[in-house]
C-alpha cells in the first residue's frame, strides 16, 4: 500500500493547525462528539490511535482510563505537536504508518483511528491487520470522511448555490467509480480514497468484524444555523462516517 504523509507539508500542516484551533472546526464540533459516544468502556483498556495526528484523542482516551495509549502517525509534525501538547503517563507516540502495523507485535482491546482511512489504498487489508491485533471481543471504532464525500474528485462543485452562495443540494458524480481521487484542498493535489458505502461494509465483515453501529454525521439544528458559512451543507451530505466492530 503506497503511504501519503501530507501533513508533513508546511502549508497543509500550518492551514490544518489553523483550521484545528478555530472553536468551530468539524473535527470537534462535529466528528470528536459522535465517535466518543460510539466507544466501550475504556478503563483498564490497552489502546492504538492509528492516525493519531496531534493527540487530541488519544490524551481524551488517558483521560477515561486507559491502561495504555499508543499514537501512531506517519508526520513527524503532528507527533511533535501531540508530544507537546497532548502528552500523558500512559500514553506513546511513534512514528508509523499504517501499512507498517504488521511490525506491532503487540495486542490492544480497543483500536481507533479518527478521519485516517481516507488515505489507505486497501481498506480490507488493514481491516484484516486490525482484526488480526484485537483481544479476544475488542473493539475497533474509527471515523473516516463519507462515500459521499470521497466521491468528490474536483470535476464539478461541491454544491449548486444561489447567487448569494446559499447551498442548495450537494452535486454528486461517479459515486460508482471507486479508487484514488484527486484534489485541490491547500495543496494543489491532495489525495484520498474513494470507496462505496457497500464496499465498506463488505471488507469489514470479511475481516471478521461484526458491525455493532454506524453513524452518518450530523449536527444540532441551531449550531447549523449559527455558522451557516461552516456548517450550511451538512443536511445535504454527511461529511463522515462512523462504524463501531467487535472481534
Amino acid at each position: 500500500m503506497a503511504q501519503q504523509n501530507i501533513y508533513d507539508n508546511d502549508s497543509f500542516y500550518e492551514n490544518f493547525k489553523n483550521l484545528r484551533a478555530s472553536e468551530t472546526n468539524f473535527n470537534d464540533v462535529i466528528e470528536t462528539p459522535i465517535i466518543t459516544r460510539m466507544l466501550p468502556e475504556l478503563k483498564g483498556k490497552k489502546v492504538l490511535d492509528i492516525g493519531c495526528g496531534m493527540g487530541q484523542h488519544a490524551l481524551q482516551y488517558s483521560k477515561s482510563g486507559a491502561l495504555s495509549v499508543l499514537g501512531i502517525d506517519i508526520s513527524e509534525k503532528m507527533l511533535s505537536y501531540a508530544r507537546e501538547n497532548n502528552s500523558a503517563a500512559n500514553i506513546t507516540y511513534r512514528r508509523m504508518a499504517f501499512e507498517d502495523l504488521e511490525e506491532l507485535d503487540e495486542t490492544f482491546d480497543v483500536i481507533t483511528s479518527s478521519l485516517a482511512f481516507d488515505y489507505v489504498e486497501d481498506f480490507g487489508k488493514l481491516m484484516k491487520r486490525i482484526h488480526d491485533m484485537l483481544n479476544e471481543n475488542g473493539y475497533c471504532v474509527f471515523s473516516m470522511s463519507h462515500p459521499i464525500s470521497t466521491a468528490y474528485d474536483g470535476v464539478y462543485d461541491r454544491y449548486t448555490r444561489t447567487e448569494k452562495g446559499e447551498r442548495l443540494y450537494a452535486n454528486l458524480h461517479n459515486y460508482g467509480i471507486e479508487g484514488l481521487r484527486h484534489f485541490r484542498w491547500v495543496v494543489d493535489d491532495y489525495e484520498v480514497y474513494h470507496r462505496k458505502f457497500s464496499t465498506l461494509i463488505n471488507e469489514l465483515v470479511a475481516a471478521g468484524f461484526i458491525i455493532e453501529e454506524c453513524q452518518e454525521s450530523s449536527l444540532p439544528e441551531e449550531i447549523r444555523l449559527k455558522y451557516p458559512d461552516i456548517f450550511g451543507g451538512v443536511i445535504h451530505q454527511p461529511d463522515f462516517i462512523f462504524f463501531r466492530c467487535r472481534k
